[in-house]
């Protein structure tokens, strides 16, 4: 039986607070939350935050363990864009999860940083994406010093009004989409309806980047179909051969 795979997500640990905080809250809400404790937070503690992306299930579908039947939370800070906000509390069951204060709407602005610590900020970047429900968001994740780029999801490279090469050289780590690793892998739908920056498109778009750009790029959300799961792949082996990096659960960064 093939090993199970959590959805994407990311933990931060700011450990001049003791707090911690996630980017989306996915169906493994639960055992992400066990897996922080591994790196500073007690046992069953609730993020001080959860950061969303967007409004596509498996990014926010873990938000219902905050409810009354399950973890009954107060207050857990959500923070979200406009759309992302609206669609919270304007559908059920979320919008139950607002009127009985399991968790607290904070709005998010795009560019516009959220300062959570002295050494902690958060900055959301509108990405162009399928936004059926909402906008999509990727972060910037901030230190005193370094910073590490998130974009779980994004529809192109190309169709986005920000270029993602000079944006790779003001960041220190960058996990990006590589949801597809090639066009044709899904082979009972038209993958336009999908459409994802496929890893060999990203790999030729970066192939020009210095090896130190390169390596700060991890390539993370691979589907099931992705061939890049299986680090036995020639697929796999390719990313390293050209200089870049799959990102594996479990896989930390410290920010100085």
């Amino acid at each position: 039986m093939p090993e199970k795979k959590m959805v994407s997500s990311i933990g931060i640990v700011d450990n001049s607070s003791g707090k911690i905080y996630m980017i989306d809250c996915t169906p493994d809400f639960k055992d992400q939350l066990k897996m922080l404790s591994a790196y500073g937070s007690e046992y069953g503690q609730l993020p001080a935050g959860i950061f969303l992306t967007h409004a596509h299930i498996g990014h926010y579908f873990g938000l219902a363990q905050l409810g009354h039947e399950v973890i009954n939370a107060g207050n857990v800070p959500v923070y979200a864009m406009p759309k992302m906000t609206n669609f919270l509390k304007k559908n059920g069951p979320w919008d139950q999860l607002v009127e009985q204060e399991n968790i607290d709407l904070q709005k998010l602005n795009n560019n516009k940083e959220v300062v959570l610590s002295e050494n902690l900020r958060i900055k959301p970047i509108l990405v162009p994406h399928r936004d059926e429900y909402s906008e999509t968001v990727g972060f910037v994740i901030s230190s005193k010093k370094e910073s590490l780029l998130y974009i779980p999801d994004i529809d192109k490279w190309e169709k986005w009004d920000t270029d993602i090469v000079a944006l790779l050289k003001e960041v220190d780590y960058a996990l990006l989409d590589g949801t597809f690793y090639q066009d044709g892998e899904i082979s009972n739908r038209n993958m336009k309806e999908i459409p994802h920056p496929f890893v060999v498109e990203s790999i030729k778009k970066f192939s020009d980047l210095p090896a130190l750009e390169k390596a700060k790029i991890h390539f993370t959300h691979l589907n099931h179909t992705n061939p890049l799961i299986d680090k036995k792949s020639t697929s796999y082996k390719s990313v390293y051969l050209n200089g870049f990096n799959v990102a594996s659960e479990g896989l930390s960064f410290y920010l100085n």
